[in-house]
C-alpha cells in the first residue's frame, strides 16, 4: 500500500474567488504555526497572482493523506 500526503492551502482572492495551492509531500513534522506563517508570507509578498488577482486572506489549510493499493491484474 502506498501513502501520499498533500498540504492544501486555501486563500480568498480579490473578487471573492477561492484559490487552492497544493504542496506534495510536506515534511512530516510540519507545524500549524509554520503553515500559518507561510500562508501569511505568500499574501504579504504577493508571491502568487493566480488569474492576475491578489490573494487577500488565508482561509484554511489541511494535510490530506491518501492510501492506495494496486492490484496486479495480469
Amino acid at each position: 500500500m502506498d501513502t501520499t500526503k498533500k498540504l492544501i492551502m486555501t486563500f480568498n482572492a480579490e473578487g471573492g474567488k477561492s484559490v487552492n495551492f497544493t504542496i506534495d509531500d510536506p515534511k512530516n513534522d510540519l507545524t500549524e504555526l509554520e503553515v500559518i506563517n507561510a500562508m501569511n508570507l505568500i499574501i504579504e509578498k504577493n508571491i502568487f497572482c493566480p488569474g492576475e488577482v491578489d490573494l487577500v486572506e488565508a482561509v484554511k489549510a489541511k494535510i490530506v493523506e491518501t492510501n492506495s493499493t494496486e492490484y496486479d491484474l495480469k
